[in-house]
């Protein structure tokens, strides 16, 4: 799911800069757009030239349906960019390198972000790379703009290896196995049904260890997150693996599954959401068999008890630590 900017804020900041002159784009030749999120309002550009650059799902679903052009990689020439900075500092400097690999030399590259995604920091480390402009600040974040060139071809983005896995910038836990996924792991059954999901699968990590029980026949990864989901092709290259690029949170199971592992995200942006944490597992619900069961870790403080309890007859602790509960939930209840 995308985390919502407080509204107009890019378009308030975009706006402001354009129309006073602060920055200029080329009046003719494709824009490209770097990862905007779902609610961004990118109306002060022309939208018949505006190509939106993003692998996560739910926002590319949004723009498209909006009637933008979307690619989940740079195709083509464009004769300028803007770069929507994410939060992760490898991912943020990744994009910038791809902006101006994308554009020829000199073509301008925008920037805009929240401070609280870092941009004062990423606008200090660019003031000794290159020529940028001032910045304007507002709606508690800021625009600028610098040319496009060479200088930033040690930002781009390259794949890791952590602990026997491919990770990418900007990826979930991309320094290795997090703590929740870890006890999750160590919890799972000896055996599992023929079918399993893993929702939110990112890099990998689970649908490795869903692997080594018994009784798997077909697994399915489903990830919102491309450059994630990519990596998991990589880490996965079992036969009985299937990978889905898609929105957990709406995704169909082609038949019901016997099990569903998951570690949900709870947050978006900085913010914790538990929102999104019950959309995982209302989603998990609907696509097991009645006798199905997920398993599930997730933080103490969530408030996920009252929806597993809705959404489940058998609720068992079975694994954790002071920080984390691994639940599993059996049976979903049928409305």
């Amino acid at each position: 799911m995308a985390a919502l900017l407080q509204p107009d804020m890019r378009s308030a900041r975009l706006a402001l800069a354009l129309d006073s002159g602060a920055i200029s784009l080329p009046t003719e030749g494709r824009i490209a757009v770097f990862r905007p999120r779902s609610g961004d309002d990118l109306s002060d550009l022309p939208k018949d030239r505006v190509t939106v650059i993003t692998g996560f799902r739910p926002d590319h679903d949004w723009f498209t349906a909006r009637g933008y052009a979307c690619a989940t990689a740079v195709e083509g020439a464009f004769a300028a960019a803007l770069v929507c900075l994410p939060r992760a500092k490898a991912e943020a400097r990744a994009l910038l390198a791809a902006a101006c690999a994308a554009l020829p030399h000199g073509a301008p590259v925008v920037v805009d972000g929240q401070k609280t995604d870092g941009v004062d920091a990423v606008y200090k480390d660019l003031r000794g790379r290159v020529a940028v402009s001032e910045a304007m600040a507002k709606a508690h974040g800021k625009i600028f703009s610098f040319p496009a060139g060479n200088a930033l071809t040690d930002w781009a983005g390259t794949v890791a290896e952590v602990e026997g896995f491919v990770t990418a910038p900007g990826v979930f836990s991309a320094d290795g196995p997090d703590r929740g996924s870890a006890l999750l792991a160590a919890a799972l059954p000896a055996k599992f049904p023929s079918r399993v999901v893993d929702l939110g699968a990112g890099w990998g990590y689970l649908s490795r260890h869903i692997l080594t029980r018994a009784g798997v026949k077909e697994l399915h990864l489903v990830e919102a997150e491309l450059a994630a989901l990519d990596c998991a092709r990589q880490n996965v290259t079992d036969d009985r693996a299937q990978f889905h690029w898609a929105d957990a949170t709406t995704w169909q199971v082609p038949h019901l599954a016997g099990s569903v592992v998951c570690n949900p995200p709870f947050h978006t942006g900085r913010d914790a959401d538990p929102a999104l944490g019950l959309a995982f597992l209302r989603a998990a619900a609907k696509m097991l068999a009645p006798d199905g069961s997920l398993w599930v870790v997730w933080n103490r403080h969530l408030p996920y008890d009252p929806a597993l309890r809705a959404l489940f007859r058998e609720i068992e602790d079975v694994g954790g630590d002071g920080a984390f509960r691994v639940t599993r939930a059996s049976y979903p209840v049928r409305r």
